[in-house]
């Protein structure tokens, strides 16, 4: 995939990782950037076309593709965190997270996946997380629906290969932006993030390992767990 001329559309781009992808993208010569949000309006970038979407309503998901019926790259990184937990976690918020990472993230697949295969195929790019891969207590509703859009990333990689779709995966920790603020340990640059996963997909990359963290937490999944847990 060559970002220089592509069309790309980025969701939740209004800050943090997102912006910073609509950022990039301009910078490494993009022809024309979908920048989107819930709010549009607080979307501040000069040279991007704003569009208003949630990725949880099918009728913006609707608009926005009708809208937008010439992208080539889909940067798939809108996402919310609840800090919600399984058993004592309040229901609505549970299904908040698993609404907006898988069910708004495959919506939004599904409505481009015809307009990237029209255009020759082009990419999806999805913003995952180390916790797709492990569980912490405090936020995880988060893990279970990074986990579910995990492995539709890995489903959708396989039913658009025949259109000549890529599909890569972007996983990190902790990244400096407004939805980690609360969160006290070491966080990542988010423009270093960004970088390292458009380096993946102009590499033709399945997944992306952003940062060590990320990369520590993929290599235990082949040892015991409680290794992980309890050490």
């Amino acid at each position: 995939m060559q970002i220089n001329g592509s069309v790309a559309l980025v969701t939740g781009a209004n800050r943090g990782l997102g912006r910073h992808f609509a950022q990039q993208l301009l910078a490494r010569g993009a022809a024309k950037v979908y920048a989107t949000a819930r709010d549009p309006q607080r979307i501040d970038l000069a040279g991007v076309e704003r569009l208003r979407l949630d990725i949880t309503d099918p009728s913006q998901v609707a608009a926005a593709a009708a809208r937008a019926s010439d992208v080539t790259l889909l940067v798939n990184n809108a996402g919310i965190a609840t800090y919600t937990n399984l058993i004592s976690g309040d229901m609505t918020q549970i299904r908040r997270e698993l609404d907006t990472h898988f069910y708004g993230t495959l919506a939004v697949t599904r409505a481009f996946a015809p307009i990237l295969g029209a255009h020759g195929g082009g990419a999806i790019l999805n913003v995952l997380s180390a916790l797709s891969w492990f569980s912490y207590d405090g936020a995880n509703a988060y893990g279970v629906a990074k986990a579910a859009e995990w492995s539709l990333t890995n489903g959708v990689r396989l039913e658009l290969a025949g259109q000549g779709t890529q599909v890569t995966g972007l996983h990190l920790g902790a990244a400096d932006t407004d939805m980690m603020a609360g969160y006290e340990g070491e966080k990542a640059d988010p423009a270093e993030v960004v970088r390292a996963g458009l380096d993946g997909l102009e590499a033709g990359r399945w997944e992306v390992l952003a940062d060590t963290w990320s990369a520590q937490v993929k290599a235990s999944l082949a040892k015991d767990p409680s290794e992980f847990y309890v050490s």
